[in-house]
């Protein structure tokens, strides 16, 4: 049970980065006065993926983990291979659509994305320094 919380804290944590990073982003989009309706769609769209991404991967990285205690780790590591390939395989079909449709900026799709590595830096930064 404890595992669950923590997975549900630190996608708690992501999620509130993404939306602050998402309304910086779209200030300097506003700035460069290129911001339009297209930009906050694709900005909300990387959002949803990248933390829908990041939750599924813990929960999936928390059931391998409890397989390979039960001493089942071939199959841990099949669920985890399978989880990353279909993760991968729906972000890519989707931010595709959303570019292909003309409704999202793609650009504005992926920045999302990248930050997301960044912003789980600093949430473990802060955790660390307040154990210690």
């Amino acid at each position: 049970m404890d595992s669950r919380k923590t997975v549900l804290h630190q996608t708690g944590g992501l999620l509130v980065g993404e939306l602050i990073c998402l309304a910086v982003m779209c200030g300097v989009f506003a700035l460069v006065g290129a911001w339009d309706r297209r930009v906050l769609l694709g900005g909300l769209l990387g959002v949803i993926l990248a933390v829908g991404n990041f939750f599924l991967m813990a929960v999936n990285a928390d059931a391998a983990a409890d397989r390979a205690v039960n001493q089942d780790v071939k199959g841990g590591a099949a669920l985890m291979r399978t989880s990353y390939i279909l993760r991968l395989a729906v972000m890519f079909v989707l931010l595709f659509a959303g570019a292909k449709s003309g409704l999202c900026n793609p650009i504005a799709s992926i920045i999302p994305l990248i930050l997301m590595r960044w912003i789980l830096t600093i949430i473990e930064f802060f955790n660390k320094k307040g154990d210690a």
